[in-house]
C-alpha cells in the first residue's frame, strides 16, 4: 500500500516465548533516520493508532517501525502467560534482530517503562527516547477537562 510518505510495507516477526511460536506483526514505512514507534497497552492497542505520527515522521525523512505488542493486534493471540517478562524479552528481542542501530523510540503510556527498562539493560540501545505517558488521572478524565479538587 502506497502512503502519502511512502510504501508502507506489512511483515511479521516470528518469535517465540517458552517454546511457543508467536507471529509478531509489524510495518515500515519511509527511510531515513530509523525510529520505532511502540503503542500503549490498552484493549484496543495496535500500531494503527502510531500511524498518522509514522505519517508525519516519514515525510520528513524518518524510517519508521510500527509493532503490535504480542498479543495485540495482527499478533499471535494464544493461552499465554502474558506480562510484564514477556513484554520486556519481546522488546529485547525485536530490537535486537529488526531495529537498526542508532534508532531512536516513542513509546506510549505503559510502553514508556519497558523502553526504559531496555535503555537500563543496553545502553545506547535508542539514540533519543519520547515517553508519551497518560496522566495519573487516566486519558478519559483528561480528556474531558475533569480536574478533580479543582
Amino acid at each position: 500500500m502506497r502512503t502519502a510518505s511512502g510504501m508502507r510495507e506489512h511483515k511479521l516477526f516470528p518469535w517465540k516465548w517458552q517454546g511457543h511460536p508467536i507471529r509478531v506483526a509489524f510495518e515500515t514505512l519511509g527511510t531515513g533516520q530509523p525510529v520505532l514507534l511502540l503503542p500503549a497497552f490498552s484493549t484496543v492497542s495496535t500500531r494503527e493508532e502510531m500511524h498518522p505520527l509514522a505519517e508525519r515522521l516519514a515525510a520528513r525523512g524518518f524510517g519508521c517501525l510500527l509493532v503490535d505488542w504480542p498479543g495485540f493486534g495482527d499478533s499471535t493471540r494464544g493461552r499465554l502467560g502474558y506480562g510484564p517478562q514477556l513484554y520486556r524479552e519481546f522488546l529485547a528481542d525485536f530490537t535486537a534482530a529488526s531495529v537498526p542501530s542508532g534508532a531512536a523510540v516513542i513509546a506510549a503510556g505503559h510502553a514508556a517503562a519497558y523502553a526504559l527498562m531496555l535503555a537500563r539493560d543496553r545502553p545506547g540501545v535508542w539514540s533519543r527516547a519520547v515517553l508519551l505517558a497518560p496522566t495519573w488521572l487516566g486519558p478519559l478524565p483528561t480528556a474531558m477537562g475533569e480536574h478533580p479538587g479543582a
